[in-house]
């Protein structure tokens, strides 16, 4: 027997822990097959490794030229004259650069070419003689490719979707160990090139095409891709190799050594003279930004206007890859990466070439995936076994400590290998966990809650239940002093009443009693107590305040007598066989301190009260029948009713009480009050109580005499039969001068 409670708890905890496998197993699926949204928060995580520790800069042979607002103030606005950048690439190459890398496309002719303008000049009828010496002049384009043709130059060409262009042809060839690789997303139909003089006369030709992630940041810089079928290289690889000076690129594909897993068309690594380079699967290298130095750029102007010293250049561009670039307003095109909201295209390019020549690259092994699988499985299975027992509070804490641990182990992996570790799966896993466990428990909880309303419903009021449900420290013991107002309700001659019926019948009879009778009570705030048999204990101002205590409880006794009047009327006009005849009610009311609480013992408590003021609320209810009226209270409750119809019956020593306590009777609201038949009533009363208490015996009894016939009205009729009964009895045998008035009541 001992077992099965043990039992039935862990099956009751089981039950939390299958919807945190369901939840778990569904990030497991989510993880192989890829969400890009949830990719795109790891990406988002690998940005900000980055702006906190982004990539030293290194010295590594690279520069920019920047074709600046300045330069364009002092040289003039762009386009410029083919001639200049000639010069500038001539320049640049007596200093001693290894490779000039255009970021700019030259696909139309220069406008300002000699020829050009003499064609311009003989539509408008220009001179003949200056027409035919620019005619001799030679063509600024032509001059810009014998430039190129001195000089290690590469150049640049866009990739697109559509088709046109031309086909490119690479200056160099692809050598591939494995499968042909696959590209990916990285498939144009066209392209737009540079003038065919100036790309013939060109060392290289790349593309400088980056395609950003689906949020618009560049953090993959692809070093190859395709067009239409043909592989071409990228204007930063193209850079390298004519630095190298080497004619083609080694292209090692995911099946050259076996090594890998996949269809092996993936793209592993790039070999250009001695520099190997890993991508990702498509031929991309993952960007790994320096913070911005200005020292990396060279304004244009600076070279062109001789302000460097042939000293200064070969300083600044001897043995450099130097690329040029526009960052003038109109010119440039802007890119979003992790560490700059706006930067340069030529320095993307520039960067990944550093990455490349220092050997400083990020990379996300396949194995990661693996650790990023096993740390979802493993960290999901312990926390979804062990959530059910620590709780929502200690669960979270668990929960914590693991994901600091997988996001501290990420940034490590970063911070001391350039490693990316996602724990983006990881930690969404034990999140839905986690919360997919607590609501169900906190489910559970409130249906335990609304099960407690509906079972303590029928004992407790609903305050005090939701005090109890929101507060479970209440059912300790103990209790605490309030003002209260306390009911005591019986049911008249029930012993007699209940002859008539049996025990199953007797049991009907309550239930169909009690159950407005208890209606009443709980809309006028009362707390139930305890039922007695027949009997009724009912008590205001706890568990919660009322400040309308005394009304409420005056107001709810009057209804319980009306309604049960209407219940005996309805009840005999039905023929109702398990209602016993005419049922009445005695009700006593009483008011004062009160000890309210807990009570009980450690094994079973019960929420109610005791005190001077609920035994003599007892007692009054046991003088209604002496009285032979239905509702009764005290003197302390009397003077918290001012309006209320309310006469004065009786100075009274109830029994197991020495000090007496004035009873009053209870016959109706403030509508009562205010009818001029009762306030004339009430007078003429209040005066046969005086005499009497005067011991004016006839004055008493002709009083009570008068008043007889209007006492039946109110209910009064045995109270009167009783006055008058004392008031003979003490005419014939006078109390004498100590007498006080008061009644010794003999039974409860």
């Amino acid at each position: 027997m001992a077992g099965r409670p043990s039992l039935k708890y862990l099956r009751s905890k089981g039950g939390l822990i299958l919807p945190g496998l369901i939840v778990l197993a569904l990030m497991l699926a989510l993880q192989a097959i890829g969400v890009p949204a949830i990719d795109r928060v790891g990406s988002l995580l690998f940005d900000s490794y980055q702006r906190t520790k982004p990539r030293v800069y290194q010295d590594a042979g690279v520069k920019i030229v920047d074709i600046d607002d300045e330069t364009l103030r002092r040289l003039g606005q762009w386009p410029w004259p083919r001639t200049d950048v000639a010069e500038l690439t001539r320049r640049l190459t007596d200093a001693g650069a290894a490779t000039v890398a255009f970021d700019i496309v030259f696909s139309e002719p220069d406008r300002t070419s000699p020829t050009r303008l003499a064609e311009r000049m003989k539509k408008q009828g220009g001179n003949e003689g200056a027409i035919a010496a620019l005619d001799k002049l030679p063509d600024n384009d032509a001059v810009l490719a014998d430039t190129f043709r001195n000089a290690n130059v590469a150049l640049a060409f866009f990739l697109t979707d559509e088709k046109g262009g031309g086909q490119v042809e690479p200056k160099m060839g692809f050598a591939v160990a494995g499968s042909p690789p696959n590209t990916g997303k990285a498939t144009y139909k066209g392209a737009i090139q540079p003038l065919p003089a100036l790309r013939n006369a060109a060392s290289g030709l790349g593309f400088v095409s980056l395609p950003p992630d689906s949020d618009g940041i560049v953090r993959k810089a692809p070093l190859i891709s395709t067009e239409n079928g043909q592989l071409l290289p990228s204007l930063s690889l193209e850079a390298l190799r004519t630095a190298y000076q080497t004619q083609s690129v080694i292209v090692k594909s995911s099946d050259a050594s076996g090594e890998y897993s996949g269809d092996g068309s993936n793209v592993v690594s790039l070999k250009v003279g001695d520099s190997e380079v890993p991508t990702t699967p498509s031929g991309q290298l993952m960007m790994y930004f320096t913070a911005p130095h200005p020292e990396r750029i060279v304004p244009a102007w600076k070279i062109l206007t001789g302000r460097m010293s042939p000293e200064e250049m070969q300083r600044n561009f001897q043995g450099q890859v130097v690329f040029i670039g526009t960052s003038a307003q109109g010119l440039y095109d802007l890119k979003s990466t992790p560490v700059a909201q706006t930067e340069l295209g030529v320095v993307v390019h520039a960067q990944a070439l550093e990455q490349i020549i220092t050997k400083t690259f990020l990379s996300q092994p396949d194995w990661g995936k693996g650790i990023e699988r096993t740390a979802l499985l493993a960290l999901g299975l312990i926390m979804a076994f062990s959530l059910p027992w620590l709780g929502a509070t200690r669960g979270a804490i668990l929960g914590l400590v693991m994901v600091g641990g997988m996001v501290i182990g990420s940034w490590e992996a970063f911070a001391q290998q350039r490693l990316l570790l996602d724990p983006t799966y990881p930690v969404l896993g034990l999140t839905l966990v986690y919360v997919v466990e607590t609501a169900l428990t906190y489910y559970r909880e409130e249906r335990q809650r609304a099960y407690i309303h509906q079972a303590f419903d029928r004992y407790l009021s609903p305050e005090m239940v939701k005090r109890i449900v929101d507060d479970p420290g209440r059912l300790e013991l103990g209790g605490e002093e309030r003002e209260m107002t306390v009911l005591f309700c019986d049911i008249r001659g029930f012993s007699r009443l209940s002859e008539k019926l049996t025990p199953q019948e007797i049991i009907q009879f309550l239930i169909a009693f009690l159950t407005p009778m208890c209606d009443i009570l709980l809309a006028r705030k009362a707390t139930i107590d305890k039922f007695i048999g027949d009997a009724v204990l009912a008590f205001w101002n706890a568990p919660l305040d009322d400040p309308d205590q005394y009304a409420n409880a005056a107001r709810g006794a009057l209804q319980m007598t009306r309604r049960l009047r209407e219940i005996n009327i309805e009840k005999r006009d039905r023929n109702d066989a398990l209602w016993p005849g005419n049922v009445s009610i005695g009700i006593g009311l009483n008011s004062g301190p009160c000890c309210v609480g807990n009570m009980g013992s450690a094994q079973r408590l019960n929420y109610s009260l005791i005190g001077d003021t609920v035994n003599l609320a007892s007692r009054i209810e046991g003088m209604t029948k002496y009285y032979g009226l239905q509702i009764a209270i005290g003197e302390d409750l009397r003077r918290h009713l001012p309006h209320f119809a309310i006469l004065a019956l009786d100075h009274v020593k109830v029994v197991g009480r020495d000090t007496p306590e004035e009873i009053f009777g209870l016959l109706g609201d403030e509508s009562l009050e205010q009818e001029p038949a009762f306030r004339d009533f009430a007078l003429r009363h209040a005066a046969m109580l005086d005499a009497y208490r005067a011991q004016l015996w006839a004055k008493a009894d002709a009083l009570a005499e008068a008043g007889q016939g209007a006492a039946v009205g109110y209910g009064l009729r045995k109270f009167y039969l009783l006055m008058r009964e004392r008031i003979a009895h003490f005419a014939a045998n006078p109390p004498g001068e100590g007498w006080d008035g008061v009644f010794s009541a003999t039974e409860k």
